[in-house]
């Protein structure tokens, strides 16, 4: 499902697992807090430009999933789920159980969960799928999207204003994103089909809501323990997953077994989702916004890199100039938001 933009709970790309708090104490030696901030970076970075390599990578020869996609997304949920109750147990045996980190919860409460597990469920199904049109690279330029759909809907719904440079960032990123999508050499204008672009934008419009919608739910009840939150936010999001495998992968699943196809590559794609909720949260408690970005930048620029050797991709001077641009409107973004 993956960086957060909002709060503590909602997340662009993948929530947060666990509940943190602040930057390292003041008394803490420098360098400790330097190399822990360099090791948080570096581990955001290595998980964010390795999603679309993993699943592109996971397809067999290059052309089918071997496995269900809808097993291994329920399979995200499920160490998700595992992950946030352990955290949660972990809370209980600090605290104790208070009537904030209790799972005892009211209809009204939980009511609300199902809407942001189906729409994570939809977008991130749809990750699976546009690697039928489009290449790691161009997905991560692509993911960018995202940034400009929440700030949208932060406006509209959160009424949060947006400042001028933080427009100007918006529209300069959707440039940035077309300008890499040119194609050169051919009589087709862009790189990636339309039916490609069209589900880019439909993820991003997704990821964008779903974030919006998490962070009214923590605004309804802060106080409320983010690791109770993401339980109810993960079970939903498992037994979605369960009647997506229900409604369209029955056959394949219960004809060839629920793991058939998985291999060891399949199962670090499936730790390397799960692993990136986990890596938002300690950017939150031991880095700060800004490593986001960098590490936002540096994924686009890793994953083409990769994908030269490992692929056959092809850079193109719109592809470099556009991921240039996205970085810079990126960087620009969350810059204003932190003064």
């Amino acid at each position: 499902m993956s960086t957060s933009t909002g709060g503590a709970f909602a997340g662009t790309e993948q929530e947060p697992l666990l509940k943190v708090s602040g930057p390292g104490s003041d008394d803490e030696p420098e360098t400790a807090r330097w190399g822990r901030k360099s090791l948080v970076t570096i581990s955001l970075t290595v998980l964010t430009s390795s999603q679309g390599l993993l699943i592109a990578a996971s397809k067999a020869n290059g052309v089918e999933y071997g496995y269900a996609v809808t097993s291994a997304n329920c399979s995200v949920e499920f160490v998700k789920l595992f992950i946030s109750f352990v955290a949660l147990l972990g809370v209980w045996h600090s605290e104790g159980v208070t009537e904030d980190n209790t799972l005892r919860s009211s209809f009204g409460e939980l009511a609300v969960y199902p809407i942001p597990a189906a729409l994570y469920l939809v977008k991130n199904l749809m990750q699976y799928y546009i690697f039928y049109w489009t290449d790691a690279p161009s997905y991560q330029i692509l993911k960018n999207l995202n940034i400009i759909s929440t700030g949208v809907l932060y406006r509209v719904f959160l009424q949060k204003p947006l400042s001028g440079v933080q427009w100007s960032a918006l529209v300069l990123l959707g440039l940035g994103c077309a300008t890499a999508q040119l194609s050169v050499g051919t009589e087709s204008v862009l790189a990636t089909p339309a039916v490609g672009l069209l589900m880019a934008v439909v993820m991003a419009i997704l990821s964008g809501a779903a974030g919006v919608y998490t962070e009214l739910i923590m605004k309804t009840r802060p106080q409320r323990n983010i690791n109770v939150q993401n339980v109810y936010l993960y079970a939903f999001g498992v037994l979605f997953n369960l009647a997506a495998i229900w409604l369209y992968d029955y056959d394949a699943v219960v004809g060839k077994g629920y793991f058939s196809g998985y291999n060891v590559l399949v199962a670090i794609m499936i730790a390397n989702h799960a692993l990136s909720g986990i890596a938002v949260s300690l950017v939150m408690k031991f880095a700060d916004n800004i490593v986001k970005v960098y590490s936002t930048s540096v994924a686009m620029i890793l994953t083409t890199l990769v994908s030269i050797p490992l692929f056959g991709f092809e850079l193109t001077l719109p592809f470099v100039l556009g991921t240039a641009v996205v970085c810079v409107a990126t960087y620009l973004h969350y810059q204003s938001k932190l003064k």
